[in-house]
């Protein structure tokens, strides 16, 4: 059985899809599926940001298909585990949820790794470098979230 992984941001056009298509790069397609959602519908059905773009671009990766799309109470049935990018989507995500189980599979990203921080920042208002400092620490923690699936 294939095991679902879900990345969660606010809008689903900066963290998210970066922490989808570099865990997709990490892992086995045939063993993993990860996608990405948004907490807040302000995005959906557009690309990620072209700052994700440029910097998944920059380390090999192409996010550019990707489609924003909203976070909803189905996707506790459909994924395995759910990663937050702070404590304000971790907060919303885990207010939809039915029951201990469905709450449980709730995380923040950066829980996987000792960065000394435990929230990814949004990197929407800041300037290119904020997008390849996000970009490192969500490649850090997908690498131990591969660790664990592969």
């Amino acid at each position: 059985m294939k095991t679902k992984v879900l990345m969660v941001c606010l809008g689903n056009i900066c963290r998210s899809p970066l922490g989808e298509g570099i865990l997709k790069s990490k892992v086995d397609s045939e063993d993993v599926f990860v996608d990405s959602a948004g907490t807040a519908g302000y995005h959906v059905g557009n690309p990620p940001d072209k700052r994700s773009i440029a910097v998944a671009h920059k380390h090999g990766l192409d996010i550019s298909t990707q489609k924003c799309r909203k976070f909803s109470k189905q996707d506790f049935s459909e994924f395995d585990y759910i990663y937050v990018m702070d404590r304000s989507n971790f907060s919303d995500v885990a207010a939809l949820a039915s029951n201990q189980e469905e709450a449980n599979k709730v995380k923040l990203l950066l829980s996987e790794v000792e960065l000394g921080i435990k929230e990814v920042p949004d990197p929407y208002y800041g300037g290119e470098d904020g997008f390849e400092n996000v970009y490192q620490m969500i490649d850090r923690a997908c690498e131990e979230i591969a660790k664990k699936l592969n």
